[in-house]
């Protein structure tokens, strides 16, 4: 077997975004990360470039939300008054 499997499984996705089974079951359920039904019993897979390309998307939003909303300190706030 490859040290690299082409696909993950749920929990194997679940390791490396360091959450949990359910959410990333969520993510997949509601078309943000883009995986497939393989098997009589419907096991899910996630593609190592689909989960490397969600990572990269989530670093873009992140940073529109950043810039978009900036982090204001409160003690900064304070002292300016």
């Amino acid at each position: 077997m490859a040290d690299d499997p082409r696909f993950l499984t749920l929990a194997d996705v679940a390791e490396v975004l360091n959450t949990s089974g359910a959410q990333v079951y969520a993510l997949v359920r509601r078309g943000e990360l883009p995986a497939i039904k393989i098997g009589g019993r419907g096991q899910w897979r996630v593609e190592r470039v689909q989960l490397e390309e969600f990572i990269q998307r989530m670093y873009t939003q992140t940073k529109e939300f950043v810039d978009q909303h900036p982090f204001v300190d409160a003690e900064s706030e304070s002292s300016d008054t």
